[in-house]
């Protein structure tokens, strides 16, 4: 009679560590909005980077003049053109030509990791305030108008005037980042990473778009108060 050795329970397998991103230095990125100061200013950060970028704007020869005032390789074109020759595309257009501007480039943005910054905002004299649109968020708003398109939320919190300071080596915030496949957010978390002092940090899901983006007119009541350029540092991760 034999006797049976038992089998030894398969060793699991070491949990993924979340500091471990892609390489995306070889990403095209897009900014659509990318003559207004949020773009113009993640745009200078990301080209001087080492990334390649194009700029977008609704008129191709202000994008060129844009680009030619940024420097460091950045290109200008028609916003389409912009979004057909990205891999990943930064939405940083003024909420109000928001849903009118990503119904337009649907073709153009099938296939393509489409990341929203955009901050939906009220002013009012008591300050700004945070909209709350139908689909939720203005990331919401971006994944229901490009069904064929892969939408993160992130870049929300970044001060236009630090991004654009070219005295100021480093940037020394944490990006908040969600979005539905982990793969796309270590995309922009990696993407993040690329701007000196800069950090992507996973948030959530795009249904926890909208407290992300309202945020901002806290951040807004900061800065005036304390004659600041606020942003956020997650701590403990």
């Amino acid at each position: 009679m034999t006797s049976s050795t038992p089998s030894t329970p398969a060793a699991k397998a070491a949990p993924k560590d979340p500091w471990d991103l892609p390489d995306v230095t070889g990403l095209v990125v897009g900014v659509l909005g990318g003559t207004g100061d949020q773009g113009r200013g993640l745009a200078y950060r990301l080209a001087k980077a080492g990334q390649q970028v194009i700029i977008g704007s609704r008129a191709a020869d202000r994008a060129q003049q844009a680009a030619e005032e940024i420097g460091h390789g950045v290109e200008g074109a028609a916003n389409a053109d912009c979004a057909r020759r990205s891999d990943i595309v930064i939405v940083a257009v003024p909420w109000d030509g928001h849903a009118k501007t990503l119904e337009s480039l649907r073709e153009e943005l099938a296939g393509k990791l489409v990341v929203d910054c955009v901050n939906p905002l009220g002013f009012d004299k008591k300050g700004a305030y945070a909209l709350k649109p139908e689909e939720g968020s203005a990331a919401e708003q971006a994944a229901a108008l490009l069904p064929d398109s892969r939408v993160a939320a992130a870049f929300h919190h970044l001060s236009a005037v630090l991004l654009q300071d070219a005295s100021l080596a480093e940037i020394d915030t944490d990006v908040m980042v969600l979005g539905e496949e982990r793969a796309d957010v270590e995309i922009v978390q990696a993407l993040a990473g690329r701007i000196p002092g800069m950090r992507g940090v996973f948030a959530g899901r795009l249904r926890n778009a909208h407290q992300v983006e309202s945020l901002v007119a806290n951040l807004i009541s900061v800065n005036r108060r304390y004659k600041a350029h606020a942003g956020l540092r997650v701590t403990d991760v």
